[in-house]
């Protein structure tokens, strides 16, 4: 196989998985179940041993993937109509503490020992079962924990605080370049930027790293100079 044709597979091959990433949609990848895990080992070694296997051209590659992609991707649209198929291929989330007690046979169902159990907790902030009113291990292996009402975090409501709306914030100038677009977001222009950087001191754009701009705070700056420089 000549460079310039492994090159080729290459390039295909990674822009049909890039394509084939994009079409089954977000949640998939954050939210990576059982069957996309395999589902997604099964690409990459149908495009691995596509691609330096000799006989196999671009139109193989091509086909290999679209046939797999549309396999999974019918398989999840059934599945979003049937709940039997869903729950076979996506699992159910597993309530393994219910009013602060826990489920063993919820554990040794989903094969989770203590130590597994803990460092869960531990990821979610929580060092101590006796913390937990509800905890619940999703499909994709992630647990949910609801605490007891005397080891939640108060609200502002529970404070009868004043509540303050909140905006994103939104970034005006990226290394150095002022971003015309989004300055058209909040309704401003260059020449309103460049006078807000002034009173605060920043003559000099090119000198800026970033610049944040959030309605309730105004601008925020951080200077090239404030980075840490790793050699």
């Amino acid at each position: 196989m000549s460079l310039g044709q492994l090159a080729l597979e290459l390039i295909m091959g990674f822009f049909s998985l890039l394509l084939f990433t994009r079409l089954i949609g977000k949640t998939q990848i954050t939210q990576l179940t059982a069957f996309d895990f395999i589902s997604a080992l099964i690409m990459g070694e149908l495009l691995g041993n596509a691609i330096y296997d000799d006989d196999t051209g671009v139109v193989e590659i091509l086909f290999a993937i679209s046939v797999w992609g549309l396999l999974i991707f019918a398989i999840q649209l059934v599945g979003q109509k049937s709940l039997t198929l869903r729950k076979l291929l996506e699992g159910e989330p597993s309530l393994v503490i219910k009013k602060g007690v826990i489920d063993r046979q919820a554990l040794k169902k989903n094969r989770m020992n203590i130590n597994e159990f803990q460092s869960l907790l531990r990821d979610k902030d929580v060092f101590s079962f006796r913390e937990v009113e509800y905890a619940v291990l999703e499909a994709n292996g992630s647990l949910t924990v609801l605490r007891k009402p005397e080891f939640d975090a108060p609200t502002l409501k529970d404070l009868s605080l004043t509540l303050t709306p909140k905006s994103l914030p939104i970034l005006l100038v990226s290394d150095g370049i002022i971003l015309d677009q989004d300055l058209l977001k909040i309704g401003k222009d260059e020449s309103w930027l460049k006078t807000e950087l002034e009173k605060q001191g920043y003559v000099n754009i090119d000198n800026i790293f970033c610049a944040e701009w959030r309605e309730e705070d105004g601008l925020f700056v951080i200077e090239k100079n404030q980075l840490i420089n790793e050699s």
